[in-house]
């Protein structure tokens, strides 16, 4: 069945049986309530999932599979002569639940190799689409264009016993995460470097042979790549992208349509298309100031500007953490140790000191520190990728390594359809009023 597949299948088979045992002991008990603020008000802090590869702790950051980004910088093998974890490690970490070994970790890299075959009527569909087209669709339809390739999909169609779907998930996800930089990196060179596309380089990792077919070869860039492909992984389930993976699939839907739902999720500018409105925004105040490196007064003057004209200071804040996002701290060493002195990473850092003690003041936010998009489009444009729109074709990538992982783990433990309940604003009224049994299914 092959090595990681089979340790995967070991995994969870015993997980899915502790589960099953703790749900006919515990079943009935309550694990929290639900205020009226939480379903009006987008669920904030309501428990509602569960998902096995990364927990989100408010006041201390992501963790995968209990380490820290920190953590992963250590602990995982890096590319030779690299500083950076490969992400193919945390995606074994996310899978399996274990640190991965290098021969792991090389073993991953191998297998994406053999499986990242894209076939040309993909090409041909985003071939299809205006070149104006926002980076973010073309990925979209490429997705869509891909699920031909799905082979939950043709098992499910030819009768396939429930117990077997993990493995169909299992190969679809692996396949598509193969193929989605030679994706991206197509979109890229067709958008903007004039259809100019470069082949894979076989011999290089993941996230190295997707900054080689995007047409960077600085061996910093390849290790920002190793960074960003890793801190953009996962971020617990209730986010907007992992969350629509996770419920598309739930209705059995395969892989390429559950990644593309999170995909059309993660285009949304609450979501990943901060990335690009925080280099915008950037940019624009840069332009207005006229100065390359505004000063922090310059800054908070404009930060203010930008409040009082009833908009948000973009990569500020987030649903759930309550300190300064760890991957943007990671970024930020990442531009001390190669690029102390550029303008744009300086200004970066500027609005990091300028922002919070301004959004503090307000006294209506409760997080007012950065969040992961804050910081990563300054690295980009350093290396010269300046094509804003693109950066959350980026991020996508990088997410399908944990959308793709809990996936698996949805399928291999039976999680069934997702299926909420939802009342009107009167019912509420009504059971405001004590006449609670209107709360019935």
């Amino acid at each position: 069945m092959g090595i990681l597949k089979d340790r995967f299948k070991a995994k969870s088979d015993a997980m899915a049986a502790e589960i099953k045992e703790m749900i006919k002991e515990n079943g009935n008990k309550k694990i929290g309530e639900v205020t009226l603020s939480q379903i009006y008000q987008g669920m904030r802090g309501m428990t509602g999932l569960v998902t096995e590869t990364s927990l989100l702790d408010a006041k201390e950051g992501i963790r995968f599979r209990g380490y820290s980004i920190p953590d992963l910088q250590k602990k995982l093998p890096k590319a030779l002569k690299g500083d950076e974890p490969l992400p193919e490690g945390l995606f074994y970490l996310m899978l399996i639940g274990e640190l991965p070994s290098e021969e792991d970790v090389h073993h991953i890299t191998s297998l994406l190799q053999r499986r990242s075959h894209v076939p040309n009527h993909v090409f041909a569909a985003i071939e299809a689409l205006p070149l104006s087209t926002h980076p973010m669709t073309q990925f979209v339809v490429a997705i869509m264009a891909l699920q031909t390739e799905s082979q939950f999909a043709k098992k499910y169609a030819e009768g396939m016993n429930k117990k077997d779907y993990w493995e169909a998930v299992f190969d679809d996800a692996m396949d598509l995460i193969a193929r989605l930089p030679r994706v991206a990196a197509y979109i890229y060179r067709r958008k903007y470097k004039f259809g100019d596309h470069i082949h894979p380089n076989g011999l290089l990792d993941w996230a190295g042979n997707f900054a080689h077919m995007l047409g960077y070869e600085d061996e910093t860039f390849k290790e920002l790549m190793r960074l960003y492909m890793t801190i953009h992984a996962d971020h617990e389930g209730g986010n907007v992208s992992a969350h629509a993976t996770h419920l598309v699939g739930s209705a059995l839907a395969d892989p390429y349509l559950c990644f593309a739902a999170g995909m059309n999720g993660l285009a949304g500018p609450l979501h990943g298309l901060a990335n690009q409105e925080v280099i915008k925004w950037i940019l624009e105040m840069r332009n207005e100031l006229k100065t390359e490196l505004p000063s922090k007064e310059q800054i908070a003057e404009y930060v203010q500007r930008t409040l009082q004209a009833g908009k948000v200071v973009p990569g500020y804040g987030h649903a759930v953490l309550r300190k300064t996002d760890p991957r943007f701290s990671a970024q930020m060493e990442f531009g001390k140790k190669h690029m102390p002195d550029d303008p744009i990473v300086q200004t970066v850092w500027n609005v990091y000191d300028t922002v919070p003690p301004i959004l503090q003041s307000l006294g209506k936010i409760k997080n007012p520190w950065p969040n992961v998009d804050a910081h990563s489009g300054a690295l980009l444009v350093h290396y010269g990728l300046v094509e804003y729109e693109f950066y959350t074709v980026l991020f996508g990538v990088s997410r399908a390594l944990g959308v793709m992982a809990s996936l698996c783990w949805d399928r291999a433990l039976g999680f069934p359809l997702e299926r909420p309940k939802s009342v009107t604003t009167e019912l509420v009224k009504a059971w405001l009023q004590g006449k609670d049994e209107i709360w019935g299914d």
